[in-house]
C-alpha cells in the first residue's frame, strides 16, 4: 500500500507540561512494508497481574483433565467472567511456589507469597533493613529491554501498603506489598494514584514540582489536550482517513481518563471526614472504578509503547480492604480464614468474581486496541493469578493462573493445561522471557521451561 512521508515510531505531541507519546499509526510503516516489518513494529509486552490470599479453587478450575484440552464453553462460577475470551486464554494448572512454604521458616505465608510470586526466592525472614529476595521476571525483562521504551517498566496497584516493619510473623512488610524487585534488597513498590501514573506518562512533571500550577489547571478543569492541540491539528491535517480515526479514538481515551481521575479528586474532597486528613488524591474509593482507571492507563502505555512491562498489584498480601460496592463490610484477609464456614466461602468466592470481572474488563480493552497486524491483546502476555491457592490453608501448591494473549502468535491459548503437581511457577517465566526474546537459563527455582504454551 503505497503511502507519503513515513511518520516516526517515537514522534511525540509536545506543548508546555506535556510530552505525548502517540500509538501505532499506519503512516509508521514503511511503504510497501513486509509482514515481518509490520511485526516487527508490533512489539510483545508482558504484565502480572497479582490478587492475594487465594482463590475458592473447586470454583475457579475448568477440567480435571491431565495435558492440555480445550477450554470448555461453561466455566466454573469464578473463571465464568473470562467466557467471552475462551479464543484468548489458557488456564494454567499444577503450578507451585515451593519458595513461598516455610522451609523451616515458620509462619509468614502471606509475606512469602508475595515475595515469591514473580521472584521464585524463598526471602530472608527479617522486618529489618537487611531484606532480602531476588530479582523478579518482570525486571529481568526490564533490563534487558531498556532504552528501547521511555520506560523500562511500570509498577501500578490499587491499595496500599507500607513497606518498612513487620505484617506477617516477622517478614518485612516489604515482601508483603511489592511483587516487582529490581534487586535482591530493592522493592519497586506500586504506584496507586491515577493522577500520578497519568503525569508520569503523559506530563513532563513540571505539574508535579508546582502545586500552585497544578491547582490552577484544576480549578480552570484545563486538560493536558489543551497543550498539544495545536501539535495534533497539524498532524491530523496529514494522515488518511483510518489513522484519523485512531488519533480521535486514542485523545478521547486520554481525555476519558482524565475527567474520571477529577470525578474521583472531587468525590475524595466531598466525603471526607471532619475529623480526618485528606484523602489520597485521585484515589477512587470503589475498587472497579480505581482498577479500571489503572487498567486504561495501563492500555495507553501500551498501545503508545511506552513500556513493554507492567506490574499491577490488584491487592495486597492480607489485604484488610472491604467490598462495600458488592454488599461485602468485611475484610478481604479475614473471610479468607473461613474454618469452614459456608457464609465466609461465599463471600470470598463473590470477591474472587468482582477481581476478575475486572481482569475481563482489561481483557476486552487489549482486544479491542488496534496494534499493527493484531490487537494489543495478540501481542501480549498477561498472567493473572496468586501467590496462594487456597487461603484457608495457606497452600502455595496448584495455584490459580490464567495466561491472556497470544504473545506475536508465540501462544496458543483457548486451552486448559495440567501440569504435573509441583511444576515450578518459575518455568513459566522462563518461557515467557524466551517469548520477549529475552533467553535466560533460569528464573529462581525452575528447573526447565514451561512446555504447552504453543504446541499440542
Amino acid at each position: 500500500m503505497f503511502r507519503g512521508k513515513q511518520l516516526a515510531r517515537r514522534t511525540l505531541l509536545r506543548g508546555l507540561g506535556t510530552t505525548l507519546a502517540l500509538p501505532l499509526l499506519d503512516a509508521m510503516f514503511p511503504a510497501f512494508a513486509t509482514a515481518a516489518k509490520v511485526k516487527a513494529i508490533s512489539p510483545c509486552r508482558m504484565a502480572f497481574l497479582y490478587v492475594p490470599n487465594g482463590i475458592v479453587m473447586d470454583q475457579w478450575t475448568p477440567t480435571k483433565e491431565s495435558g492440555a484440552v480445550p477450554l470448555p464453553r461453561e466455566l466454573p462460577r469464578i473463571s465464568q467472567a473470562l467466557a467471552p475470551f475462551r479464543e484468548d486464554v489458557m488456564m494454567l494448572t499444577g503450578l507451585t511456589h515451593n519458595t513461598g512454604r516455610a522451609l523451616g521458616d515458620g509462619p509468614g505465608d502471606h509475606g512469602r507469597a508475595g515475595a515469591s510470586y514473580l521472584t521464585g526466592i524463598h526471602p530472608k525472614k527479617t522486618y529489618g533493613k537487611d531484606i532480602q529476595v531476588g530479582v523478579s521476571v518482570d525486571q529481568i525483562a526490564a533490563r534487558s529491554l531498556e532504552g528501547k521504551t521511555r520506560f523500562a517498566s511500570l509498577e501500578l496497584g490499587c491499595e496500599e501498603g507500607v513497606q518498612g516493619g513487620s505484617c506477617d510473623n516477622g517478614y518485612s512488610c516489604a515482601y508483603s506489598n511489592s511483587i516487582s524487585w529490581r534487586s535482591e534488597a530493592s522493592p519497586m513498590p506500586p504506584e496507586i494514584r491515577p493522577r500520578a501514573v497519568f503525569e508520569r506518562l503523559f506530563g513532563s512533571g513540571d505539574m508535579e514540582r508546582d502545586p500552585a500550577r497544578r491547582a490552577r489547571l484544576a480549578k480552570y478543569e484545563k486538560s493536558i489536550l489543551d497543550g498539544v492541540a495545536g501539535d495534533a491539528q497539524r498532524l491530523q491535517a496529514s494522515l488518511g482517513g483510518a489513522d484519523k480515526r485512531k488519533l480521535d479514538e486514542y485523545l478521547f481515551s486520554i481525555r476519558d481518563i482524565e475527567k474520571r481521575i477529577a470525578t474521583a479528586e472531587r468525590t475524595n474532597t466531598r466525603q471526607k471526614a471532619p475529623s480526618m486528613g485528606a484523602p489520597p488524591a485521585s484515589i477512587p474509593a470503589d475498587f472497579s472504578e480505581h482498577s479500571r482507571i489503572m487498567f486504561d492507563l495501563m492500555t495507553l502505555a501500551f498501545q503508545t509503547d511506552m513500556t513493554r512491562v507492567i506490574t499491577v498489584l490488584l491487592a495486597i498480601e492480607q489485604s484488610p480492604r472491604s467490598y462495600a460496592e458488592i454488599g461485602i463490610p468485611e475484610a478481604h484477609h479475614g473471610l479468607t480464614h473461613h474454618q469452614g464456614d459456608k457464609q465466609k466461602i461465599e463471600k470470598v468466592a463473590q470477591i474472587n468474581c468482582h477481581h476478575i470481572k475486572q481482569f475481563a474488563y482489561l481483557l476486552e480493552k487489549l482486544k479491542t486496541t488496534p496494534d499493527g497486524d493484531g490487537t494489543l491483546l495478540d501481542h501480549c502476555m498477561i498472567a493473572y493469578g496468586s501467590g496462594l491457592s487456597e487461603g484457608n490453608t495457606h497452600d502455595h501448591s496448584n495455584l490459580p493462573l490464567v495466561l491472556a494473549g497470544r504473545g506475536c502468535g508465540k501462544l496458543r491459548p483457548g486451552r486448559h493445561v495440567r501440569y504435573a503437581d509441583e511444576t515450578p511457577m518459575t518455568n513459566l517465566y522462563v518461557a515467557m522471557l524466551d517469548r520477549m526474546g529475552v533467553p535466560v537459563e533460569s528464573v529462581g527455582d525452575s528447573n526447565g521451561k514451561l512446555g504447552y504454551l504453543s504446541d499440542i
